[in-house]
């Protein structure tokens, strides 16, 4: 999923959305980031964990932020500004412009589902890292990303034609055998699934209608349908039968 201006928007409300604050909160704790660090957060979209772990590691510390997106990287620099610890790179994760064992830390958030070869990408994950450092990772658990509401055909449809916007659909499942042949030890899942009922304005769930609406109108589905769609997405919601959900798991591990 290429991501042009209005899509780089629609991520950035999510990521300040409830589940992109818990997420972030999730991630830093997990990080256990201390003074003088040097980090790298591989997909760093519009900046948020960036400015977060900025601060974490502060003034004597560094942090790159690495993200394909020319979009992404001008929302980061906008974003980090007055940051003089943050350096951005527009490049590919699978070529991460970076010195052998430079970083103390790897974080990187939703996009590994989004990376076609994955492996190459975790190779240059592994080299980038010191000995005795941290590599971080949430993706979604896609098969559970779901609402629930409209008929089951129509919303069948939409759901299906959703399933291509990213090469990888249940990354937290092979995860973690890929990293232990890389060497990692002491790798463990956390749960960040969550159900959303109501569809307010600053809800992760209406973001991800938007997303899933758009994606769908260009893999073919007329925009009747996707208005319909929507349509009974809100008739659920005033009959309180609607629900929106989604398993995030953040993969936490060693390399020792």
């Amino acid at each position: 999923m290429k991501f042009n201006r209005e899509l780089s928007i629609i991520q950035q409300k999510m990521a300040t959305s409830s589940a992109g604050v818990n997420r972030r909160q999730a991630a830093l704790k997990a990080l256990n980031l201390e003074t003088g660090q040097t980090v790298l957060d591989v997909g760093c979209g519009g900046g948020h964990l960036l400015e977060d772990i900025s601060l974490a590691v502060g003034e004597k510390g560094l942090v790159y932020g690495l993200d394909p997106s020319e979009v992404q990287i001008k929302s980061a620099q906008s974003r980090c500004k007055k940051l003089k610890n943050v350096k951005l790179i527009c490049n590919s994760a699978s070529k991460i412009d970076l010195t052998t064992k430079s970083c103390d830390s790897v974080a990187s958030i939703q996009t590994l589902e989004y990376i076609k070869n994955l492996d190459s990408t975790l190779e240059e994950i592994t080299r980038v890292l010191k000995n005795n450092s941290m590599f971080i990772n949430v993706s979604v658990l896609w098969d559970h990303f779901k609402f629930h509401g409209p008929e089951n055909k129509l919303n069948n449809l939409m759901h299906e034609a959703f399933k291509s916007h990213c090469f990888h659909q249940m990354i937290p499942m092979v995860l973690g055998g890929k990293l232990k042949n890389l060497g990692f030890k002491n790798i463990k899942n956390h749960e960040l699934s969550f159900l959303i009922t109501k569809r307010h304005k600053n809800s992760p769930a209406v973001y991800a209608e938007m997303i899933l609406s758009k994606h769908a109108l260009k893999q073919g589905i007329s925009e009747e349908k996707v208005l319909d769609w929507q349509k009974q997405l809100e008739k659920a919601e005033k009959n309180k039968t609607y629900g929106f959900t989604s398993f995030p798991v953040l993969t936490v591990s060693y390399l020792i």
